[in-house]
């Protein structure tokens, strides 16, 4: 992990917070700026640290994780949002990613989930365990939306974008796979979710997987 990542636990178990502070912090760069037991707390420090990312849980006293979420980033985007649950039921997911999480990781998820949900979150995309993008993508190849109306809605170079952005490449990935500039991915990009009428990253894989445009396989 490249460059000092700055992160807040929230979580109502001392045990769990204790065993999350010790692996991230034994990853190079990652510094654990302030803990928390419930939803209004992390509010409150996220606020006054301004930490990079804030590893929430759903389950919490008080104020939930979901709402915890929704309030810090709406005080402040630029503070990322990672949910760690043992919850992976389709609703929580839905509303994590409704209220602005970056990345949702299950509990009994591998160490490296964790560590890519919150280098993505740093890049400013968006991260799903494995679990959580198979209950994502069944909620969704029921009867994806408008398939035949996708066709032509984006044009070869931006579909190419767009199903290298589905496979979770970064930006520099997808710019040296198909020879181009950074800047240009990024604008690509943008023009993608203008078309998709999204308007966050956290939406336009799920966008793209309801319209039929890409597939998920994990």
């Amino acid at each position: 992990m490249t460059g000092r990542v700055r992160l807040l636990l929230a979580d109502d178990h001392a045990l769990m917070r204790a065993g999350l502070r010790a692996l991230v912090e034994s990853w190079e760069g990652v510094e654990v700026v302030a803990e928390a037991d419930d939803g209004r707390e992390a509010v409150a420090l996220a606020l006054r640290h301004r930490p990079d990312v804030v590893l929430v849980d759903i389950a919490m006293k008080g104020m939930d994780g979901l709402r915890a979420t929704e309030e810090i980033r709406r005080a402040d985007p630029a503070i990322r949002v990672v949910i760690v649950s043992m919850h992976g039921g389709r609703d929580f997911i839905d509303r994590a990613l409704k209220a602005g999480a970056s990345g949702y990781v299950l509990k009994d998820a591998a160490e490296a989930d964790l560590e890519a949900a919150i280098r993505a979150a740093c890049r400013g995309e968006v991260y799903l365990s494995p679990a959580v993008a198979r209950e994502v993508v069944a909620g969704y190849v029921q009867g994806p939306e408008g398939g035949d109306k996708a066709a032509g809605l984006l044009t070869p170079r931006q579909a190419e974008v767009l199903k290298l952005i589905g496979e979770g490449r970064n930006t520099k990935e997808i710019a040296r796979l198909l020879g181009l500039s950074a800047k240009t991915v990024e604008a690509h990009r943008g023009q993608i979710m203008e078309r998709l009428g999204v308007h966050d990253a956290a939406n336009l894989v799920l966008e793209a997987v309801r319209r039929g445009l890409i597939t998920l396989d994990r």
